[in-house]
């Protein structure tokens, strides 16, 4: 059911700008106390998930349980196919554009929803290309234009994002489009150095600092001097490193180990991370101090679900870089369809290894759901619940079970899912916790929880 109210135009597009009236969303809690949400974003995910916009903590409200997004008619709500359902004034709603003043009812948990005067202007890229990356979505022409402003400058950067979304083309395309672009851009991943050598590799060390030191050498800020250093998987680095590396920003100067001489460095610093920096500074595993000097500007990326309308470029893009620009292939529209369903939890860079495989195996002709060997063979619509990219013995143990209710089959499905992917992500890291949380793009904790909750041994997993 839609739920119409008939409400004037919010949003005022012009080419490079768009301009949009904020709204509050008070948050009424059970203890009759409340919590007020300004909220200054186009689109906006509301629900429990720590990645949500607008987080609601209540075991009736579904991880993603609903998003609000500005277009030319109003502010639309959508329901993502929560447990409890949305319901605007007391009616169940699938989508919706809200009025001036509105209740939102999540589960158990309500909303007060009103719209300000105020109005927000955001800037927008008039091309849908900026470095590597490609998108014509509002989403990603306002990141364009943000980027573009801030290339040309020596600002500090923090990206967040999702593996597989592009935070190192980014960094990628700020430094090509920097002053610094002749000198050197350097990559240093956190998570791909032991916490041992982890000041060593930032910083540099002297001859005989430690043992295997057998001569001198520089530290990624010294190799990146002049240019850019992009320090991925910032969230990786140890509380003891942490205030290292802010000291060494802060000074613009390093001291490698075992040395008492201190060198200059001038280098810019993007950092970023697939976890929200600023929920760690929360839960204290992240410095408030080092988070602050990180993010003077924050980028955050939306996941590829969030802005399926660019899936279509995308695809033709990759067809014609990985073809040279000599590709014939086509992509049907019920394939296209099920694609802008799917919800790539591995983002762009799923999708290009789709787009690659589907090309060798459709012999430049038409690319079917059959080429890319996703879930949606079996019969299942649901891509949600899918497993990308699995061996068929792994796919026939998430089948859909259709003689069950909807609700307990999509349940059974998620767990069976759950259970395949971190056995098989475990065996391919041999049992190491701390690789497979990495690879699956999720915090070591929550693996832990996870495995205890599936019965899962590590150890066993990993033979």
């Amino acid at each position: 059911m839609t739920y119409d109210t008939n409400p004037p135009t919010q949003l005022m597009l012009a080419p490079d700008s768009l301009t949009f009236r904020k709204y509050r969303l008070r948050e009424v809690r059970a203890d009759g106390k409340f919590h007020d949400h300004i909220v200054e974003r186009r689109l906006t995910y509301l629900g429990s998930a720590v990645d949500c916009d607008v987080v609601i903590e209540s075991k009736t409200v579904s991880r993603h349980h609903a998003k609000i997004e500005i277009d030319r008619n109003g502010h639309k709500i959508r329901d993502l196919e929560s447990k409890n359902g949305l319901f605007v004034n007391g009616i169940r709603v699938i989508e919706a554009y809200l009025p001036r003043e509105a209740t939102i009812r999540f589960g158990a948990s309500e909303l007060l929803f009103n719209i300000e005067d105020s109005t927000v202007e955001v800037a927008l890229a008039r091309d849908g290309r900026f470095g590597g990356m490609i998108g014509d979505s509002l989403e990603m022409r306002e990141i364009f234009a943000l980027l573009a402003k801030i290339a040309p400058t020596d600002v500090t950067a923090l990206v967040e994002g999702e593996s597989g979304t592009g935070k190192e083309l980014v960094a990628e395309a700020l430094h090509s489009h920097s002053k610094r672009a002749s000198q050197p851009f350097v990559i240093f991943d956190c998570s791909a150095v032991p916490e041992e050598l982890m000041e060593s590799e930032l910083f540099g060390h002297v001859k005989g600092a430690f043992t295997g030191a057998t001569s001198d050498r520089i530290g990624a800020l010294q190799e990146a001097h002049g240019g850019t250093l992009f320090i991925d998987e910032i969230g990786e680095l140890s509380l003891e490193m942490q205030p290292k590396l802010l000291r060494a920003l802060e000074k613009r100067e390093v001291k490698p180990v075992g040395s008492n001489r201190r060198n200059q460095v001038d280098v810019r610093i993007i950092a970023a991370t697939n976890r929200n920096l600023a929920k760690e500074v929360q839960a204290g595993n992240f410095r408030e101090d080092l988070y602050f000097r990180l993010a003077v500007i924050k980028i955050v990326l939306p996941p590829l679900r969030h802005r399926a309308g660019d899936i279509p470029i995308l695809i033709n893009h990759f067809l014609q870089t990985l073809s040279g620009g000599d590709s014939t292939a086509r992509v049907s529209y019920e394939t296209m369809t099920k694609l802008q369903r799917h919800q790539w939890p591995g983002n762009v860079r799923e999708l290009r290894n789709y787009i690659e495989r589907a090309m060798l195996l459709s012999d430049g002709g038409k690319l079917e759901t059959r080429f890319i060997h996703t879930p949606f063979a079996h019969g299942d619509n649901n891509a949600k619940d899918a497993v990308p990219g699995a061996d068929d013995e792994t796919e026939s143990s998430v089948r859909v079970n259709y003689n069950l209710p909807f609700k307990d089959a999509k349940m059974r499905m998620i767990d069976s899912f759950e259970n395949v992917y971190w056995r098989r992500l475990l065996s391919d890291c041999g049992g190491n916790i701390s690789e497979a949380a990495r690879r699956g793009g999720i915090h070591r904790k929550s693996l832990e929880y996870l495995l205890k909750k599936l019965d899962i041994s590590a150890k066993d997993a990993g033979t």
